[in-house]
């Protein structure tokens, strides 16, 4: 009993033990591609020459997850778009002129810049050799092309009034062969032949290094995006210096700088980091000191990152999920509502789970986005349930009944039972649960990227978003590593968990 009190503790302690952060940092938010990461790196380094601490939570999502989290005050800044702002955030309000669009965002506590100076519309793009063989060179050319494949991001997809539903009404499309995918992962599937049109924005340096060709909005649907800062009404009153700094970006960068900044990142390698660096000495002849980054410090980063959603999701979810299988095995009525609840947590994909906490964790007073998001934490801990549920239920259950009668002849108590006999019985199984549950986790943790998390998804996502394969493997590799090692440190547990009569060898 002794032991496994100190084992309940230790656990305890060691998922609920912070790692230290800095608190008094002002937060930029920046969206999952090339040119949003850009420009909020640009913003954190206007923060910090201020001489305030800036973290920049990269790769959030999409454009609601973002702003979200600029209402909630889990950022403080992120880079926008106004016809974005207009058609997405403020969608069903009357903001036609930029000081609608100011009135109608202060009354969110939110407050908006000039234009950045460029203007990164909505496009549609093909090769051409599907545009000259043909004879496509607008949006309306594609009614003559019915069977044209047509695969566009996510959001372009689903947004009503500046994506493809509109898209489709205004111009009369009648495709039906149209896909949903990431956009990054749209580019590659056009050079392989397997669609025949995507949705690109303008600034994409990707246009122009595949030969891309921008077919004509020729009846004039998509609007202007001009890029925009927006930042929090409570920033100006409480630091008005730093939005200062901020607002030294309008009008600061036009389209054929900002396609240059993205050919950096993307086609030269260059750290998004250094790529603002560059621009901010040229620009501004602000000269910001950016560390240098390295394979080996990235990996050290992630690596505690990812250590850190995991001990503080799989550790609780052990502590949870063994009396819930117990009580599955003692109350055989209630054991299969409490298996069918664990297991329908297993249904639910991972982005529609990590989207639907998000509010009731900001609710609560939690972080939902960043490093070490609890939202990420909830979800892991959720998917971590069942292999240890079920097995801990299966151990119990089916544990030999001669055995059973044996203890009720002795008299022995409920708890005396359970305790010293049926779980160290059935310990093989659970800890085989708990095994399972730990390599699922980490696997899980991956995920935890796409709402800035860190940890390994955060190099796998950059490394779609820039289609470098080391930058995937950086990420993959470690994690499979890690899954490996923590099966192994498991195996040496069950010598010291499984009674010596029981261990199978």
């Amino acid at each position: 009993m002794r032991r496994l009190l100190f084992i309940i503790l230790a656990l305890l302690v060691l998922a609920l033990t912070p790692l230290s952060r800095q608190h008094d940092a002002i937060g930029v938010g920046s969206k999952k591609f090339t040119e949003s990461v850009i420009l909020g790196e640009v913003m954190s380094q206007l923060i910090q020459s201020t001489g305030r601490e800036s973290v920049h939570q990269r790769e959030l999502g999409g454009t609601k997850i973002v702003f979200q989290a600029l209402v909630n005050g889990e950022i403080d800044a992120y880079p926008d778009y106004t016809g974005t702002i207009r058609e997405e955030i403020l969608a069903g309000e009357e903001a036609a002129s930029l000081q609608e669009m100011r009135d109608a965002l202060g009354r969110r506590g939110v407050m908006m810049s000039k234009s950045i100076g460029f203007n990164n519309h909505y496009a549609l793009a093909t090769t051409r050799k599907f545009a000259d063989k043909h004879e496509v060179r607008s949006i309306s050319d594609l009614l003559r092309v019915p069977a044209a494949r047509l695969g566009f991001s996510n959001e372009f997809v689903e947004r009503q009034r500046d994506g493809w539903p509109a898209l489709r009404r205004w111009y009369g499309l009648q495709h039906r062969n149209v896909t949903g995918m990431d956009h990054d992962l749209a580019y590659r599937q056009l050079m392989l032949g397997v669609i025949d049109v995507i949705d690109v924005y303008s600034t994409d340096a990707k246009i122009e290094e595949l030969d891309l060709f921008l077919l004509e909005d020729d009846r004039q649907k998509f609007p202007r995006y001009d890029a925009v800062v927006l930042y929090r009404e409570a920033l100006q009153r409480s630091k008005p210096q730093v939005v200062d700094a901020l607002l030294r970006l309008e009008g600061a960068l036009d389209e054929p700088a900002m396609i240059a900044l993205n050919a950096q990142a993307e086609r030269e390698s260059i750290s998004e980091p250094q790529v603002a660096a560059g621009f901010l000495k040229r620009q501004l002849s602000l000269h910001v000191d950016v560390a240098e980054e390295t394979v080996m410090s990235r990996l050290g980063l992630r690596t505690l990152e990812h250590l850190d959603l995991v001990r503080r999701s799989l550790i609780p979810a052990i502590l949870l999920a063994i009396p819930l299988g117990i009580w599955a095995a003692k109350r055989p009525a209630l054991g299969q509502l409490i298996l069918g609840l664990v297991g329908s947590f297993q249904t639910i994909p991972s982005i529609a789970l990590l989207v639907l906490l998000m509010a009731p964790v900001a609710t609560l007073g939690f972080s939902s986005i960043g490093t070490g998001s609890m939202t990420a934490v909830i979800a892991l801990l959720l998917y971590s349930l069942l292999p240890i549920v079920r097995n801990t239920y299966t151990g119990l259950r089916d544990i030999r009944q001669p055995l059973r009668e044996s203890a009720l002849a002795l008299g022995l108590s409920s708890p005396f039972r359970l305790l010293k006999i049926e779980l160290p019985l059935a310990s093989p199984t659970i800890l085989a649960g708990v095994k399972t549950s730990a390599v699922m986790n980490i696997g899980f943790a991956t995920l935890g990227a796409l709402i800035g998390a860190g940890g390994y998804g955060q190099p796998i996502l950059s490394g779609i978003r820039r289609n470098d394969v080391g930058l995937i493997m950086e990420g993959a590799l470690p994690a499979a590593a890690l899954a490996l090692a923590v099966q192994g440190l498991f195996e040496l547990a069950e010598r010291f968990l499984v009674p010596k009569g029981l261990r199978l060898f």
